[in-house]
């Protein structure tokens, strides 16, 4: 599996934390379920903040839509309250319900008072519209997959047309899955800011690489854009919700710096986590504690996240394969091209 970085499209000058994905993050884990059968090409990747129950133990959250033309779900809680309650689910737009089901229905067997006892759950779903490859009518994703993905969340997880990156396309390449990560210090200590993004965006001809190439992919039309981005970012730097959210929209700088304008008919979303506050389902003090970064340190966040979404759509497309999809149709990987 070839990555950015081994076809020399590294991205900006912060150091890499050790597998330079998101799971460089403490606790943050990453699973897949990949369907290829036919004219099938989709799947569900999910992104766990920690090993632990989540509904109970609530990392701070925020969200940012730079392009509203999505249908993602649990987002508007998300920026009220400022923190997920579950693990996130990625996938095409018309399994985003059959994926949230499966969210609820594994939160309540871990949490039987849900919706009864305490509060309801707020499932977050995120997707991309995979139907230029994949046979969307089909409805393949079931939530046996989605439970499957999360079943299978770990350290070190594939990139490229895997999970829910497994028909998407992007800069009229095989698009999909990717991700990168910075080792950042404070206070003469190690963290982490870590991105994955879900890469189904962008015009054929209007890729630029690091260098300032353009690349296009062999006999490619340049219809309008139309396609999506998602952008998690996870780390363990402390922030409350407001400094979050200002991180995230950075993400937005990496996507303008690889030729992306987000056009009328592109879903640009961005949802972040960071694992060093968290929330209790249960509060035991009326007052919690909640540590956040200096606001004169904050730039140097700005740049990781610019940098590692940047390079973690260059991961996606690095890692793709010439593709075959519904109808005959095909996408070619970006390595051919270079």
């Amino acid at each position: 599996m070839s990555r950015a970085r081994s076809l020399g499209l590294a991205c900006g000058k912060l150091p890499p934390g050790q597998l330079n994905l998101i799971s460089d993050v403490p606790g943050v884990s990453v699973g897949h379920t990949t369907l290829v059968d036919g004219d099938v090409r989709t799947g569900v990747t999910a992104i766990r903040p920690h090993q632990g129950d989540v509904f109970r133990d609530r990392p701070v959250a925020a969200a940012h839509v730079l392009n509203g033309f999505g249908k993602s779900i649990g987002l508007m809680q998300v920026e009220e309250l400022g923190q997920i309650e579950t693990p996130i689910l990625l996938t095409n737009t018309l399994s985003v319900g059959t994926c949230g089901t499966a969210l609820i229905r594994r939160a309540i067997a871990e949490n039987p008072r849900i919706g009864r006892q305490t509060s309801t759950v707020n499932p977050v779903v995120c997707e991309c519209n995979d139907g230029y490859l994949n046979d969307i009518q089909a409805l393949a994703v079931t939530e046996a997959h989605a439970l499957a993905a999360l079943d299978a969340a770990g350290t070190e997880f594939a990139v490229g047309a895997v999970g829910a990156g497994t028909g998407m396309s992007c800069f009229g390449f095989k698009g999909g899955v990717g991700s990168a990560s910075r080792r950042l210090t404070l206070d003469g200590a190690a963290f982490h800011l870590g991105t994955l993004v879900l890469a189904n965006f962008g015009r054929a001809g209007d890729l630029r690489l690091p260098d300032g190439r353009r690349v296009a992919p062999p006999n490619q039309a340049a219809p309008p854009e139309h396609g999506s981005v998602i952008v998690i970012v996870a780390t363990d730097i402390p922030l409350e919700h407001r400094q979050l959210h200002r991180v995230i929209r950075r993400a937005g700088a990496g996507l303008a710096r690889l030729g992306s304008f987000y056009g009328h008919g592109s879903g640009d979303v961005f949802l972040g986590f960071t694992t060093a506050n968290r929330t209790p389902h249960d509060a035991t003090s009326d007052v919690l504690p909640m540590l956040a970064i200096a606001e004169s340190r904050i730039d140097l966040l700005f740049e990781a996240v610019a940098d590692a979404t940047q390079e973690a759509v260059l991961d996606a497309l690095a890692a793709a394969p010439d593709t075959t999809g519904r109808a005959g149709q095909r996408r070619f990987g970006l390595a051919g091209a270079l």
